[in-house]
């Protein structure tokens, strides 16, 4: 018998597994160089790009910036930015229901809508909205009505989540995204443009002290029964505005359930004439121009001014002559009348020129109203402007005027975008900078002594002047409507701020003690928003300190037996 033994081929297949081993080296270093390759060309790509590149294709990066920049204010909190909202929307061809009461089971999801007006939707010829900017568990309940020929539609919705808050700033935009009114269309090519949208725009508001100037304004207007209120607070050194409120207020979220007529900014846009706010910018032009040399000079208000068959009279008349202090103290007219016509037309006109009174308000908002100007210049207008008669400004005129005036002397445009450290513009010099220390003095003796007392909230040496002026009306002024405004700054020792509160036709109740003028109605809420607001500034109160008054006080004339 013969036995086979098969034999395995063992060179043969070590020889092999050889070879598949250096064929797949091979191949594995083929593969990890053509990798190395390939991130070296996407790295020398992306340096060319970083480098070389002026005009990169954003093409495929731009789909994730948002649809339109953000707005925030100057400590970064949101004011204005677009989302991705809920609509519902309504076909009234496809309804299968009821309309009636769907109407009703709509008013009870939407408390805010009454069902009338829902039913007018419901029974109309053609689609439309029922609600924009809904909330999810309001469309969860609307769904849940079951009805076809309601549909829930996600579009790009530009939300304001503060709600009414700085609402004449921001402004809104309209159906095709761009900025109709505010800031949204003053910045609209940045808040719009792929390049730039992608960063948010910061105003130079703080939404702090905005709330609280509008909460003060607000007040007054609700214990004084006015028809509106406008207030600003402005930075007196770079022309940033901290705050600006205008009331009545509207709600950009919700456009159409509210007054247009509210819309208009009075802060920039409404034009009044405010009274004696104007008589320390008279006085600083007088002393600039060496007119007023002395502060102890008097000048007679014994008996009303007569000039071209009008008489200048005195609210409050001394039948004295006074000196300037005394002048500003008690807010006469006469007296200065009676300096401005010693200062002459030209230099009353250039004063009013050089503060930018001749022309619209010096800020990015569109909503800017032009000055009414004297149409002739002549020696009774000389007169009559110098008390803030016969001209008409916004407020925001006037509280770059009085920045002017306290700051050293430098007029600076008004801006609503935060300025960087040291980035102010360089301005236009209006008074000197011996002028703009008397003239701290003096508003600082306003309301320590004089028609501003109301105002003076302790240890922040506030300095300011009372205007209660008559409104225009057909034939001459209307007695009974008054605008009553308050003009100041704080600290007066180291100008910081700015502020004006103007109180629109307050009736004399009993909040005011039967008073409409300024002191007992603008001048409170100009008190109550710097105890607020000073902290939140940096400005803490130190009674300890104050403007030296030391050379003027003397020239106060008091009765017997008055401390």
């Amino acid at each position: 018998m013969t036995t086979l033994v098969a034999r395995p081929e063992r060179v043969r297949l070590a020889g092999q597994r050889r070879q598949a081993t250096a064929t797949a080296h091979q191949r594995l270093m083929i593969l990890m160089l053509l990798f190395m390759a390939a991130i070296v060309l996407i790295g020398g790509r992306i340096l060319f790009y970083a480098f070389f590149e002026s005009t990169p294709d954003r093409s495929i990066s731009s789909g994730l910036l948002p649809a339109r920049g953000d707005i925030v204010d100057r400590n970064g909190v949101p004011l204005a930015r677009t989302i991705d909202a809920w609509s519902i929307r309504v076909d009234p061809v496809k309804l299968m229901t009821d309309r009636r009461q769907l109407a009703v089971e709509l008013a009870a999801i939407f408390p805010d809508t009454s069902a009338d007006a829902f039913y007018t939707k419901l029974t109309g010829p053609r689609a439309s909205y029922l609600r924009r900017r809904a909330l999810p568990e309001q469309v969860a309940a609307v769904n849940s009505l079951g009805e076809i020929g309601i549909d829930f539609p996600r579009e790009k919705e530009r939300l304001y989540p503060q709600h009414t808050l700085a609402a004449h700033v921001l402004g809104f935009t309209g159906s095709d995204a761009h900025g109709v009114i505010g800031m949204e269309k003053a910045l609209d090519a940045q808040l719009s443009d792929p390049a730039t949208r992608g960063q948010p725009a910061m105003l130079s508001i703080d939404s702090r002290v905005q709330a609280t100037l509008e909460s003060e304004l607000y007040t007054a207007v609700v214990n004084l029964e006015a028809v509106g209120a406008a207030g600003i607070i402005l930075d007196a050194n770079t022309g940033e505005v901290i705050a600006m409120s205008s009331l009545p207020v509207y709600n950009p979220n919700k456009l159409e359930q509210g007054d247009a007529t509210a819309r208009k900014n009075a802060v920039s846009y409404n034009l009044y004439e405010l009274g004696s706010t104007f008589k320390p910018l008279t006085v600083a032009a007088a002393i600039d121009a060496g007119t007023v040399t002395s502060m102890a000079r008097r000048y007679d208000a014994t008996r009303p001014l007569a000039i071209a068959g009008f008489h200048i009279r005195d609210s409050h008349p001394m039948n004295r002559w006074l000196n300037v202090p005394e002048t500003l103290i008690h807010s006469s007219n006469i007296t200065t009348a009676r300096i401005a016509d010693e200062l002459g037309r030209t230099r009353m006109e250039q004063l009013f020129r050089n503060l930018g009174f001749d022309g619209r308000p010096e800020i990015e908002l569109k909503e800017r109203a032009f000055p009414l100007w004297p149409r002739d210049w002549g020696r009774l207008t000389t007169m009559t402007t110098s008390y803030g008669h016969g001209i008409a400004v916004t407020p925001l005129h006037l509280a770059s005027a009085y920045a002017t005036m306290v700051n050293g002397g430098i007029h600076r445009p008004a801006t609503l975008v935060k300025i960087a450290p040291g980035q102010q513009a360089k301005g236009r010099r209006v008074f000197r900078e011996s002028t703009s220390a008397r003239m701290r003095q003096l508003l600082r003796m306003i309301v320590s002594q004089g028609t501003g007392r109301n105002a003076d909230a302790p240890g922040y040496r506030i300095g300011g002047k009372t205007g209660s002026a008559e409104k225009p009306s057909a034939g001459g002024y209307a007695r009974h409507s008054v605008v009553a405004t308050f003009a100041a700054a704080f600290p007066m020792d180291n100008p910081r701020y700015v502020i004006l509160a103007m109180v629109d036709e307050p009736k004399g109740n009993a909040y005011s003690f039967g008073q409409r003028t300024a002191a007992w109605t603008a001048a409170p809420v100009v008190k109550n928003v710097v105890m607020r607001v000073g902290p939140m500034l940096g400005v803490i109160p130190d009674e300890k300190r104050d403007v030296d008054l030391g050379e003027l006080t003397p020239l106060i004339w008091k009765a017997k037996g008055q401390d």
